[in-house]
């Protein structure tokens, strides 16, 4: 031992009672950073949609995510911004040309029309209209790594009906409920939908594809996707909507699932679920408004 070093024990006391601050101190703030997390978890629970659907998740930082019920029976919930969303799978229904249906490849991005706000009505072979609550739905679209817009970009959503059913393969003559938007100069789309059901073994959930443009969208497939992800539709505005009836078995369906046991969004973590779930608000009668925010 070296003649100038002295151990902390033989300090005294003035040096102990220092440590002893210094110690307590620091326990303080990691209690504080996990009660941050915990309170952030707790925060992002909501429920959700079907099929065999699996994912594969990136990282992402958000925040957490609330909702509440106003009077009048109105749904107001909030979620994060700016991230890096996760991939998840386009599933069995995507109409993207990577699958088919009725033995044939579906492609509904080469279709004449396809790139439109109102997604409520077929467009390829009928002019059916989904029946079911409105929801208009404002995609911000934004670069994850600096939380700037991202103009000029195509989205892709498509989405079940009223009783779970998609078009194109459990309805082979309807087109509804598919569309395509391009993001003006503020990053953002918008459609005109419906509240989508909810079908045995997935939370409700809308599915989107984003590409670099309108030509990478309408002339390629899929797989050109520079991100293909889901939005989860919050378990109470959903619970609220099939309550009121025209949802078929949606409210089963619903009661049988939650974000945590759905094979997609069960596998994020809570801030990835609290960017992915949108934001609500309105009532049965009025229509609903949603917003979300994707980073890609």
């Amino acid at each position: 031992m070296s003649e100038h070093h002295i151990d902390d024990h033989d300090r005294g006391l003035l040096f102990d009672l220092e440590t002893l601050n210094t110690k307590i101190l620091e326990r303080r703030r990691a209690l504080s950073l996990l009660g941050g997390a915990g309170l952030a978890a707790l925060l992002a629970g909501c429920g959700g949609g079907g099929g065999s659907d699996s994912t594969t998740s990136s990282s992402t930082t958000t925040t957490g995510s609330t909702t509440g019920t106003t009077t009048g029976g109105t749904t107001t919930t909030t979620g994060g911004s700016c991230v890096d969303y996760p991939t998840e799978t386009n599933g069995p229904y995507p109409a993207d040309g990577t699958n088919s249906s009725s033995g044939a490849t579906s492609n509904v991005l080469t279709s004449s029309g396809v790139i439109r706000s109102d997604i409520r009505s077929s467009f390829i072979s009928s002019t059916t209209q989904a029946t079911g609550v409105p929801m208009t739905l404002t995609i911000n679209l934004q670069n994850s790594t600096g939380c700037t817009p991202l103009s000029g970009y195509a989205i892709y959503i498509w989405h079940c009906d009223a009783a779970g059913r998609y078009s194109l393969y459990d309805l082979p003559t309807e087109s509804y409920l598919r569309g395509v938007q391009i993001s003006d100069s503020n990053g953002q789309v918008t459609f005109t939908t419906i509240v989508p059901g909810c079908y045995s073994g997935r939370y409700p959930h809308i599915h989107f594809e984003v590409f670099t443009s309108q030509a990478a969208a309408t002339s390629g497939t899929g797989r050109t996707a520079a991100l293909i992800s889901q939005f989860a539709v919050p378990g109470s505005v959903c619970a609220t909507v099939y309550a009121a009836g025209g949802y078929g078995n949606s409210t089963a369906a619903l009661n049988a699932i939650t974000l945590s046991s759905d094979n997609v969004f069960g596998d994020n973590t809570a801030a990835q679920v609290a960017a992915q779930t949108l934001t609500m608000s309105g009532s049965v009668s009025a229509g609903y408004t949603a917003t979300v925010t994707v980073g890609v």
